[in-house]
């Protein structure tokens, strides 16, 4: 699909995947509405090109104003959900259950969240003219995790939400698919985001060394192109892809 002169919305494009995925879209000629936390947006680098709109995706009226402001612009064509949080909790722990106020909030973010934003993306995504001969109309893409598939100790409920993500993949696109709308979702491995930032070197090195290959962490601007690819690549449609170096998590 060519998106030069269109929009796209990334959610969490203020930093690590959100931003890189900002700038690849801007490169293939999109303008972007980038989502993210106020204090995020406000604390953001300006970025030519990008669009930085202060909103929660739990939130349905921010997500919808955001939405139509991207639809004001150019025709939409491209969403990608980036937002999310990670926490790490046992189901039972040295201080007992699992906080379920907190696993409800992860999955309310990662989950919920992706869900709203793909949801009313979609809305708009289907009532416009399509982009080519296929009747093809826009392509969302979701973030998934690899703990969807092998979740570690302490993350019950970033594994559910994450499996969500993974599990809503085809049942979206078929939803969509007599519309136009494709649904895709990449699953990463360790990238070396923000979130990473506040380890140690030496266990950024053993992530590294846990990784088949290559022995490194992944690049967010890696995870940009491979979203890149799959907005060009029309055939492909309610999967999930992997990117994260053959990598299997242990348990621990």
């Amino acid at each position: 699909m060519d998106i030069r002169d269109s929009t796209a919305v990334v959610t969490g494009a203020a930093s690590g995947l959100g931003a890189a995925t900002a700038a690849e879209l801007v490169a293939r000629g999109a303008r972007v509405i980038g989502l993210d936390l106020p204090q995020v947006v406000h604390a953001a680098a300006p970025v030519d090109g990008v669009q930085y709109v202060s909103a929660d995706v739990t939130d349905e009226e921010q997500v919808r104003a955001a939405v139509a402001t991207a639809a004001d612009v150019a025709p939409l064509r491209t969403v990608v959900n980036c937002a999310g949080i990670g926490t790490s909790a046992r189901v039972v722990g040295k201080n007992g259950v699992h906080d379920i106020a907190l696993f409800e909030r992860v999955v309310r973010i990662n989950l919920v969240g992706t869900f709203t934003v793909l949801a009313l993306a979609a809305e708009v995504m289907t009532a416009q003219d399509p982009v080519d001969e296929a009747g093809q109309r826009g392509v969302i893409i979701n973030t998934a995790s690899v703990a969807a598939f092998e979740g570690q100790i302490g993350q019950a409920a970033y594994a559910a939400s994450k499996g969500g993500v993974h599990s809503m993949t085809i049942a979206a696109a078929r939803d969509l698919s007599s519309r136009g709308v494709r649904v895709m979702t990449i699953a990463p491995g360790i990238v070396d985001t923000p979130m990473l930032g506040r380890v140690s070197e030496e266990f950024r090195s053993a992530l590294a060394e846990s990784v088949p290959f290559p022995h490194r962490l992944a690049r967010p601007d890696e995870y940009a192109q491979l979203a890149g690819m799959i907005v060009e690549h029309d055939y492909l449609n309610g999967e999930t892809i992997r990117m994260d170096g053959a990598l299997r998590m242990a348990p621990r």
